[in-house]
């Protein structure tokens, strides 16, 4: 599955959003990402580019990076640790805002460097 070539976004930011339908649809129900290598290559991009996708999910709280061993989903329990419900719920609300953000910013540095 290559990512759109007529999609506006940066590459990562496109892997990024389909490694977000994946794991929110949860086709890693073992908990695990594959590979590095091996996302990259079914995308259709370089290694860094995947990179930079993963940081944006890691950076979101949605995986974490096991150093050596890849790169895991967090869960829930992980992410809540003690807190209360309502601040889970308004945590996950930023999340998702901060992420839209950053695909619409995406988006314009895209058109704003001349890809558009």
């Amino acid at each position: 599955m290559s990512l759109a070539a007529n999609d506006p976004r940066p590459k990562s930011v496109q892997a990024a959003v389909e490694l977000r339908r994946r794991i929110t649809t949860g086709r890693y129900s073992d908990g695990r990402l594959p590979p590095s290598r091996r996302l990259a290559e079914e995308f259709g991009i370089a290694g860094e580019t995947l990179n930079k996708a993963l940081r944006m999910l890691v950076a979101e709280g949605l995986i974490f990076s096991a150093g050596n061993r890849g790169y895991f989903i967090a869960t829930d329990e992980e992410d809540a640790g003690d807190a209360k419900p309502d601040v889970v719920e308004d945590i996950k609300e930023i999340r998702s805002q901060i992420q839209a953000l950053a695909e619409r910013v995406a988006h314009l540095e895209e058109r704003a460097s001349g890809g558009a």
